[in-house]
């Protein structure tokens, strides 16, 4: 007779099974794979490269060192080691982006205690011609903020005007910071806040710069993108993963593709309903808002209409739900 432990857990894979946003497939690059090097076991950044179609652009967490991965979305395999010198010792590396003038930006802007530095740094240097493991010299922006130290996971470049924003994170909700026109050296950049946001650990602007997506460990917001502003908001679909941190576009914005942290973690791929994301229509949603902000995490991702509920703060709790039987399912089939 089956175990009321293996029953439980069929029904949560069930569960889950009918929680899961829709997912392309096909035989190309661009489409969901697993990042197979052992060594990155915490990829909190995601970046799709513009040089190189199919090659994504990613990172480890705190304490790794200034090494940055390039990963065939084909095989999930690393197929170029870049390391960054010039730019001291990181301390926690949280997100990386592609600005419009080919170079990747890398923010070193995680701060777990929320406060206890006094400034950040970003770090830029030009997408490697070639995919091979090189050494290159990164440019290092010291970084604060206008309104005092605080913690972030989320960075973006424009892609039109080049302008760096960051996202910072917290659970009552965070800001949306843009930085000067310009990054320089040999001065702190302040960045100011310029919008309210939901709890956030990634985000992405879509290739034509005219919608900002923001996602969290259960769910991701889709945000109209003007002067440098956030205008209407809506659900997006995105996957359930183990630890959610990173979002990006696909070069051609035709999906978003959500990455996680861990050994083997996945790479979703979610397709942008009606094309390519460049054409100033919206990614996949599952529900309207016309607020300019979203507050803390819930169900309808903060005035959503809640029609259509995928990868959401539902979703979580669905899943915890079914931890939960388990567990008890677990102890009670022991004490018999």
């Amino acid at each position: 007779m089956r175990s009321y432990l293996t029953v439980s857990a069929a029904a949560v894979l069930l569960l889950l099974a009918g929680t899961a946003p829709a997912v392309a497939s096909g035989d190309g690059a661009d489409r969901s794979f697993t990042i197979e090097d052992p060594r990155i076991t915490e990829s909190s950044g995601l970046a799709a490269s513009r040089a190189h179609p199919g090659i994504y652009w990613t990172h480890n967490d705190s304490d790794d060192g200034p090494y940055i991965f390039a990963v065939d979305s084909r095989t999930g395999k690393t197929v170029a080691t870049i390391t960054m010198r010039g730019v001291g010792q990181p301390r926690d590396v949280e997100a990386i982006s592609i600005g419009p003038d080919g170079s990747l930006y890398v923010g070193d802007i995680g701060d777990n205690l929320d406060g206890s530095w006094d400034h950040v740094w970003i770090y830029r240097f030009p997408e490697p011609k070639q995919l091979k493991d090189a050494t290159v010299r990164a440019t290092q922006f010291d970084v604060k903020y206008a309104d005092g130290p605080r913690n972030a996971e989320a960075l973006m470049v424009h892609p039109t005007t080049g302008r760096v924003y960051i996202a910072s994170k917290n659970e009552d909700g965070g800001g949306l910071y843009e930085g000067p026109a310009k990054l320089t050296t040999g001065a702190a950049n302040v960045f100011r806040r310029v919008g309210e946001v939901p709890w956030v650990t990634d985000g992405a602007f879509s290739p034509d710069g005219k919608e900002l997506v923001l996602r969290s460990y259960f769910s991701a917001r889709g945000y109209a993108f003007e002067d440098g502003r956030l205008g209407a908001d809506h659900a997006v679909q995105a996957p359930l993963q183990r630890q959610a941190e990173s979002v990006t576009y696909t070069a051609d914005g035709s999906a978003l593709m959500f990455g996680s942290e861990g050994e083997r973690s996945d790479v979703v791929r979610v397709d942008v309903d009606g094309g390519s994301g460049g054409d100033g229509k919206p990614p996949s949603r599952g529900g309207d808002s016309s607020a300019s902000s979203a507050g803390a995490e819930s169900g309808d991702g903060g005035g959503g209409s809640g029609a259509e509920v995928k990868g959401t703060t539902l979703t979580g709790v669905l899943v915890l739900a079914g931890i939960g039987l388990l567990v008890f399912m677990g102890r009670r089939r022991k004490g018999n």
